[in-house]
């Protein structure tokens, strides 16, 4: 068969979701349907799809076939193995990784080498590329990462025995898909197996631990006492990942972590794999999405959700990783993309996208948790026509962004929703968008039922400095001057730190929490920041803080309660801000302008503590390093605030103080918040560092 040339099959797949069969009908190319179709198809659509690519490529005369396997033995064994198994010098080929995941992958790789990984590019012509590219993306389809599963009986204590599959095992540990569906652990205990028990009550089911947004865990296990002992405990690696941004989560015993476009089950004690779903990364991509972020996951009963880069909400089986469903959100080839960890609230499972530098029109939407079908969608700014489009004046409003790209918070005992948006674009460029452009740079409170919007808060109106509100809306019950309140608070990108009564939207106070703030002279008895002149963008460029990075950004915070402290990365900068001509244009940013660091004026990095009730920092701990760390923070019962240094260092505080009390360097500019939970009776903290996530616990 030549390559290139167009062929029909039909395969039968089993539905994940329905039990049925069906027979699908697809039409492809050899040559270069695999990263079509291995995208688009589903569960075991995609199992039949690869078994018939690995039958077609060999489907070639033997004079041929003899000769690339020539040539792989040539070019290719002596770092990978005649059977692409691997060695000393170069990974196995069997393995499916994002390299070998298309056909199309597999042979830029050959073409342009891994300089990183010490592997040089093969500039071959066409005529012999192409069939060593089919030769070894046969290789990864013809093994998978592990055997199947094998079937074992387990006896238990107490004449009990568990029956399933083996999805892992060691001499140290086991994972076991129990035959109710259901992932259970084992430990090593002399001869035989004793099981881990879960435990509800060091749990971290969503994003930040809890839906109201505060990274704020009860445990106490670790504490001020005894955190000098702290030590790693595991490691697990994504590989080909860049510096991983994810929040991992922990539910009924079981971990889960993601990537770009990939989510694995781990075992909490050990990093064990259990199970991994991926698919291949998008081409063609624009904006963040393009960088493979992704933040992380959601839970609701049996299943596990996260986005794609390509704007693609999935839901999988939590105890096998099969794929139940897949719902386009938004068209990627609109700019669209997607890169934050969804929120469950109830039976819905709610998502925005990203693209919000990139000219998209901005959305938040909830989709059915069981079935993947959408309950509602709230445009983050109005339609021509439609009520607040009069706050854009000119011709912007078509590609005004607004996207809501980060994980927003809920509060079950109200039904509200509370989401964050993005900046206006063009970003520094606000000629052909006079006015307030709503709903930029706020926050919406809607009916988790209904979308409908109960109340905004606009931080920054006519954003012209990319100061987007993708910041925790944090969500406090607490007494505020004296009494009783359900809260918002937010640290702001523009460097204000806000209260809201989060039941009405009434501003209760805010104050600048950076000193490096030239941009307003303060928050009026309106709301509205009282803006100085000459702090706009301009063609020669204007001196403005905070720089565009934000006074923080969207690394995460947390709120004590013993303290009644809120802790913050701060970042101390000014930038110089250009302002120019902005023409949207497809698959490219729409900034309309830029920035630069002033000469002599480095940033600096600090962790700060703030008291709610006024505002004012009661501790800082700066930090030695070139201001570009994006870690968040996490607090405990037991006295702590754990963050990423801006030196690279993982690091713990006394809460009430701020006194440093541990570090552990990792060398790496940090892109993602700790957690921590209980496994096996033991609490851990863990955080993604570069292309691994790391846990710590006590001796």
């Amino acid at each position: 068969m030549q390559t290139g040339k167009p062929v029909s099959f039909k395969f039968r797949r089993v539905s994940a979701r329905t039990g049925t069969r069906q027979v699908e009908n697809v039409r492809g190319q050899v040559g270069g349907m695999a990263s079509v179709g291995a995208r688009e198809l589903q569960g075991g659509a995609r199992v039949a799809l690869c078994v018939l690519l690995f039958l077609l490529v060999p489907a070639v005369p033997a004079q041929e076939l003899e000769g690339t396997r020539k040539q792989f033995q040539a070019l290719c064994a002596h770092c990978h193995g005649l059977d692409g198994a691997g060695g000393e010098r170069g990974p196995s080929l069997l393995r499916r990784t994002s390299r070998t995941a298309t056909l199309e992958a597999v042979r830029d790789v050959i073409r342009k080498g891994v300089t990183s990984g010490g592997m040089p590019a093969f500039p071959l012509p066409e005529q012999q590329l192409a069939p060593l590219a089919a030769y070894v993306f046969s290789m990864s389809r013809r093994r998978g990462e592990r055997p199947p599963p094998r079937a074992i009986t387990l006896p238990l204590s107490g004449g009990r025995e568990i029956r399933g599959l083996v999805r892992n095992e060691s001499n140290y540990d086991l994972q076991l898909e129990g035959a109710d569906g259901r992932l259970y652990l084992f430990e090593r205990a002399g001869a035989g197996w004793r099981q881990v028990m879960p435990d509800p009550q060091g749990e971290w089911p969503t994003y930040h631990g809890v839906p109201g947004g505060n990274r704020h865990s009860p445990l106490r296990q670790i504490h001020t006492g005894n955190v000098a002992a702290l030590a790693p405990r595991w490691i697990f690696t994504i590989p080909d990942s860049r510096r991983l941004e994810v929040t991992p989560i922990v539910a009924d015993g079981i971990m889960y972590i993601t990537g770009a476009n990939q989510a694995y089950a781990l075992d909490p004690r050990t990093g064990r794999e259990i199970w991994h779903y991926q698919r291949p990364r998008t081409p063609g991509l624009a904006g963040d999405a393009a960088g493979g972020i992704n933040r992380g996951a959601a839970i609701w009963k049996d299943r596990l959700f996260f986005v794609t880069d390509n704007a693609r909400l999935l839901a999988l089986n939590r105890a096998t990783g099969a794929l139940i469903w897949d719902v386009e959100m938004a068209d990627h080839r609109q700019n669209y993309g997607a890169t934050s960890a969804p929120l469950v609230a109830g039976d819905l499972v709610i998502s925005g996208t990203s693209g919000g530098d990139e000219g998209v029109r901005g959305f938040l939407a909830a989709y059915h948790a069981a079935t993947g079908e959408q309950a509602w969608r709230v445009w983050t700014i109005p339609a021509p026509g439609e009520p607040g489009s009069e706050t854009w004046i000119g011709k912007a409003l078509e590609h005004g962004c607004g996207a809501a790209w980060l994980t927003g918070t809920y509060d079950p005992s109200t039904g509200m929703l509370y989401w964050p948006t993005g900046n206006p674009c063009p970003d520094y460029n606000g000629d052909e968008r006079k006015g307030d452009n709503l709903y930029t740079s706020s926050v919406l409170a809607l009916d988790v039922a209904t979308g409908k919007r109960r109340w905004y808060y606009q931080f920054t109106p006519h954003d012209v400095h990319d100061w987007d509100a993708q910041q925790t809306p944090m969500l406090v019950d607490a007494d505020f001057r004296g009494r009783p309140r359900k809260l918002l608070v937010q640290a702001n990108r523009n460097g204000f730190f806000y209260v809201l009564d989060r039941l009405s939207g009434e501003l209760l106070l805010a104050k600048p929490f950076v000193k490096r703030l030239t941009w307003a002279g303060g928050i009026g008895p309106d709301g509205r920041p009282q803006v100085l002149p000459g702090t706009d963008p301009s063609p020669q460029g204007t001196k403005v803080c905070p720089a565009v990075e934000g006074a923080t950004n969207w690394m995460s915070t947390a709120y004590h309660p013993e303290t009644g402290l809120f802790y913050v990365m701060a970042l101390e900068k000014c930038n110089i801000y250009f302002k120019e001509e902005a023409v949207w244009e497809p698959g490219k940013s729409h900034y309309g302008g830029g920035t630069r660091n002033v000469p002599g004026e480095p940033g600096r990095k600090y962790l700060r503590a703030l008291n709610i009730q006024t505002g004012e920092t009661v501790w800082e701990y700066p930090q030695t390093g070139p201001a570009n760390t994006w870690g968040g923070v996490l607090s405990t019962g037991g006295g702590l605030v754990f963050f990423g240094d801006d030196s690279g260092a993982f690091a713990a505080v006394d809460a009430r103080t701020g006194k440093p009390l541990w570090h552990f360097h990792t060398s790496q500019t940090w892109k993602a918040s700790p957690m921590t939970y209980l496994a096996g009776g033991k609490q851990y903290v863990a955080i993604a560092s570069g292309s691994n996530v790391i846990a710590f616990s006590l001796p």
